[in-house]
């Protein structure tokens, strides 16, 4: 049985659940197993990436910025990343807004690929979930901040999912077709 490693860079949760979600449409498509960690995680235990056939890590940004551990893991795994089958999706919530959904203008995975010597064989971009109930007082006031100048929801009682979870199904299907799991 095929092994696919799934790397979540996720603050709340919701990268995760994008992993689990292409996860879920991999295995209805082939018998495959799968191990999720957060990218912290990975490194801390020093997850072994050449022992899979496939890895797939997803990132959210926060105030501008993926987490140190991407980078780390990336620079860390360099190797293996070009010869294990990779692809990587970065989490925003810019991407709420559809012409900013490609990595072309996507200005946050642009500059991502644009700053790192890893080349995923697949790059997704999705929107994320912006859930004022579980920001602590600063962040909700930041994120309000942010999203009213960039005409968002700006309502406290916020709690929505923006991802288009079409393009997570594609984006799946196109690890299956590029790995042939």
């Amino acid at each position: 049985m095929k092994k696919v490693l799934f790397l979540s860079g996720t603050r709340e949760g919701h990268t995760a659940k994008i992993n689990a979600f292409i996860a879920q449409e991999l295995q209805k498509k082939q018998a495959i197993a799968v191990e999720s960690y957060t990218l912290e995680q990975a490194l801390e235990q020093k997850v072994d990436l050449a022992s899979f056939n496939a890895i797939v890590i997803g990132a959210s940004i926060h105030y501008g910025h993926f987490p140190k551990a991407l980078n780390t893991l990336v620079q860390a795994n360099l190797q293996t990343l070009a010869q294990v089958p990779s692809f990587f999706f970065g989490v925003n919530l810019t991407a709420r807004k559809p012409e900013k959904r490609q990595v072309e203008t996507n200005v946050y995975v642009r500059k991502f690929l644009q700053n790192t010597p890893w080349q995923p064989q697949a790059v997704g971009v999705f929107a994320g979930a912006l859930n004022y109930s579980q920001l602590n007082f600063f962040d909700r006031n930041m994120i309000r901040f942010i999203m009213w100048l960039t005409g968002g929801d700006t309502d406290p009682q916020t709690n929505k999912v923006y991802t288009n979870w079409e393009d997570v199904e594609a984006f799946a299907q196109t690890i299956f077709n590029s790995t042939i799991l």
